[in-house]
C-alpha cells in the first residue's frame, strides 16, 4: 500500500496520515515503528532488494561455484525483474534523491548493496586476485546497463525489451567467458598422467 502511495503520488504528494488511513493503522503507530516518511521508504527498498538479489540461490550457486546457475542470476540482474514492468517507486526514489540527503543516502545504500551482490558473484566465477580490476569494470558494466534498462522502461514506449535484452546478454556472456577463460580439458584433471588442474 505506501509502494503504491509513493509509486502513484510521489513521495511529495503523500502523508503519513494519508498512509495511515489507507492501511488502517493508527498515524501514531506507524510514527511508533517509523521515524519517518524516509524510514518507511528506506523498510520498501530493503524489502525488494531482498527478492531482487534472491541472495538464497546465489549463495548456494557460489558455495558450489555452479557456473551455469551465476551466470543465470547475472542474466537476471542485468534483466532487472523478467515482468518487464517499469518501476514507478524506483523513478521516484531517482528523483526525489536529487533533492533530499535522506533518501540519496538509501539510493546510495541500494548501489552499494547491488554492487556486493555483482562482485560477490564475479569473485565466484573469476576469484584470481589478478582478475580484480576485470571483476570491478565488469561489475560497474553491468550496473550501468541495468540502471539504463530500468531507465528506459519508465521513459521509453518504444523500447524494445526482448531485442535489447538479447544483445545486452551477449555482450554479458562473452564478456564472462573473457573473465573466466576456457574451461580446462578434463583429460587433465587426471593427476595418472602427471597433470593436475587446480579447481
Amino acid at each position: 500500500m505506501a509502494r503504491r502511495l509513493f509509486a502513484e503520488q510521489g513521495f511529495h504528494g503523500t502523508g503519513v496520515a494519508q498512509l495511515a488511513a489507507e492501511s488502517g493503522i493508527k498515524v501514531g503507530q506507524i510514527y511508533r515503528d517509523f521515524a519517518d516518511k524516509e524510514a518507511i521508504v528506506a523498510e520498501i527498498v530493503e524489502s525488494d532488494l531482498a527478492v531482487f538479489l534472491n541472495d538464497q540461490d546465489m549463495t548456494r550457486a557460489i558455495e558450489h561455484r555452479d557456473v551455469a546457475a551465476l551466470r543465470e542470476w547475472l542474466r537476471e540482474f542485468l534483466r532487472c525483474g523478467s515482468d518487464g514492468e517499469p518501476d514507478p517507486l524506483f523513478a521516484e526514489i531517482m528523483a526525489e534523491a536529487a533533492r533530499n540527503d535522506r533518501i540519496r543516502t538509501i539510493a546510495h545504500t541500494i548501489n552499494r548493496s547491488v554492487s556486493a551482490a555483482l562482485m560477490r558473484v564475479l569473485e565466484a566465477l573469476a576469484p584470481d586476485e589478478s582478475q580484480a580490476e576485470a571483476r570491478s569494470r565488469l561489475c560497474d558494466m553491468i550496473l550501468t546497463m541495468s540502471a539504463g534498462v530500468l531507465y528506459r522502461r519508465i521513459g521509453d514506449p518504444d523500447f524494445e525489451e526482448a531485442a535489447t535484452f538479447r544483445r545486452l546478454i551477449g555482450v554479458l556472456d562473452a564478456y564472462i567467458d573473457v573473465l573466466i577463460g576456457p574451461e580446462p580439458d578434463p583429460i587433465f584433471e587426471n593427476s595418472r598422467c602427471g597433470f593436475v588442474t587446480p579447481k
